[in-house]
């Protein structure tokens, strides 16, 4: 059964930072891609950042210039380096990870890690 745990999330004043990790238990393959969502109460999931497998990144808007996707250092991991957070970064926040193969895709989702800004 493969799982993604994500850790690092808590409580931070703005302009501070967190970084975010996330690791994956029990694949026996490497995801096509990683990503970083965000769900704020009451609406739809939104995609943050996302690194590739070719090593391209994409960011949303929101955060680009304050938010980083890099490889955690070992297969299937991820981190979401995040500076300059404003009280709009609160949410909590989900590690993707998804696998292509031919015309499907399956997604794999961690739980989830709050991430609260506030003075």
């Amino acid at each position: 059964q493969v799982q993604l745990v994500e850790s690092g999330g808590g409580l931070v004043q703005p302009g501070g930072s967190l970084r975010l990790e996330c690791v994956t238990d029990g694949a026996t393959f490497t995801f096509t891609s990683m990503a970083w969502y965000r769900e704020f109460p009451a609406k739809s999931r939104e995609r943050v950042a996302i690194l590739y497998n070719t090593g391209n990144t994409d960011y949303a808007d929101s955060v680009r210039g304050r938010f980083t996707i890099v490889s955690g250092g070992h297969l299937n991991t991820v981190d979401l380096q995040m500076d300059n957070l404003q009280t709009d970064d609160s949410a909590t926040y989900f590690c993707n990870g998804q696998l292509e193969y031919g015309f499907d895709k399956r997604d794999f989702w961690g739980q989830g890690t709050q991430v609260t800004v506030a003075s």
